[in-house]
């Protein structure tokens, strides 16, 4: 049995028993498609607008508007073999909606099943993997009404967003890695500079001394870079937005420049576009406290730009800050799986206090 996401007790459905994983296809799908399997009046009506609007919300921190998701509607009559195999399926009913399309959904569920979600208004969410394919996420959300489920997208939906992201991360993990790490770098900052991180075989090292390493894989659309800088920690002001920015572009300009022949070329913070204003917040990495930023990067001659994605976090055993980043130089195609690659990697990073408490 799979508990109910954000909940303390289990949805019972009748897949959820003796199905046997060994014999299911592969997930299909492109990384970031979404399909939802709903009735049509509520697709086209309050809930079908509340779920399309979450999941294609603008990622931050784009050039071009783009969402996090793909969502693509399925009528639950429509939905076949292939269909099924979807890597990222969403199940949505609500009990008070009596269409032909919900009494399909709702025949997924068992009586118990029906009568826990007319008495616990709380629980509206049930996730399960490989349900139809191996590698596959299945999500159900179901309501006793539909203004109630609603609600509780609303005020909880952020949830849903992070779930399906930390799964695309996973994936994304697993094919990274399947080659392999880059030699040396992870035991040179273990040894050096009390970090690590791990990054994908086909990135080459560019820039390796004591305080900035820099590390890129150019392509023939795209040019992926990470780069892990570190300072000497002071106080909790550094992460303030404004110096944390202050940090990059210094570093920007001393290594990382639009042509290496010519220094006054280097990258800078975008801050002057007012529609894709640098944004932080608060987020856990490394086992420990971290501020993300995201913004857009320029050289300073205007020549070429793009997105980025940093954290800022600190090892206080060795008084020592580190900026970490991932960004790219992309301008023919869409950006938003370059920078969910580029995550998945800085997600890896470690600190001295992470690489101990994993050995």
């Amino acid at each position: 049995m799979k508990k109910v996401l954000f909940s303390g007790f289990i949805v019972f459905l009748f897949w959820s028993c003796g199905d046997n994983k060994s014999s299911l296809p592969p997930a299909s799908g492109i990384s970031g498609d979404m399909y939802l399997v709903m009735d049509s009046t509520q697709w086209k009506g309050p809930l079908g607008a509340t779920l399309d609007s979450l999941f294609q919300m603008e990622m931050v921190g784009l050039p071009r508007p783009e969402p996090i998701f793909h969502m693509r509607w399925i009528d639950p009559r429509k939905l076949n073999f292939v269909l099924k195999q979807r890597r990222n399926l969403i199940f949505a009913v609500t009990l008070d909606n009596r269409s032909a399309g919900a009494n399909i959904l709702k025949s997924y569920f068992t009586p118990e099943s029906l009568q826990k979600i007319k008495t616990d208004t709380s629980t509206y969410v049930l996730t399960m993997p490989d349900v139809y394919a191996k590698g596959q996420e299945v999500m159900y959300l179901f309501g006793n009404t539909e203004k109630e489920l609603i609600h509780n997208i609303k005020t909880k939906g952020h949830h849903l967003i992070e779930f399906f992201n930390r799964k695309e991360k996973d994936r994304l993990s697993v094919s990274l890695y399947k080659s392999g790490q880059i030699t040396g770098v992870s035991d040179w900052l273990q040894k050096n500079r009390d970090c690590d991180i791990k990054i994908p075989f086909g990135y080459k090292l560019v820039i390796n001394n004591g305080e900035f390493l820099w590390m890129r894989q150019i392509n023939v659309a795209d040019d992926k870079d990470i780069f892990i800088a570190s300072t000497p920690y002071i106080s909790q002001d550094q992460f303030q937005k404004e110096n944390i920015i202050a940090l990059r572009n210094e570093f920007c300009k001393k290594y990382l420049f639009e042509d290496p022949e010519v220094i006054d070329s280097y990258l800078i913070t975008e801050t002057t576009v007012p529609f894709i204003p640098v944004t932080t917040r608060e987020v856990s990495l490394a086992g420990g406290y971290a501020v993300e930023i995201r913004g857009l990067w320029r050289a300073n001659n205007f020549s070429m730009g793009g997105p980025f994605v940093g954290y800022a976090l600190v090892d206080e055993q060795k008084g020592r800050l580190y900026y970490i980043e991932g960004f790219t130089f992309s301008p023919s195609k869409d950006q938003r799986e370059i920078m969910r690659e580029l995550e998945t990697i800085l997600g890896t990073f470690r600190t001295s206090k992470s690489i101990e408490a994993h050995k």
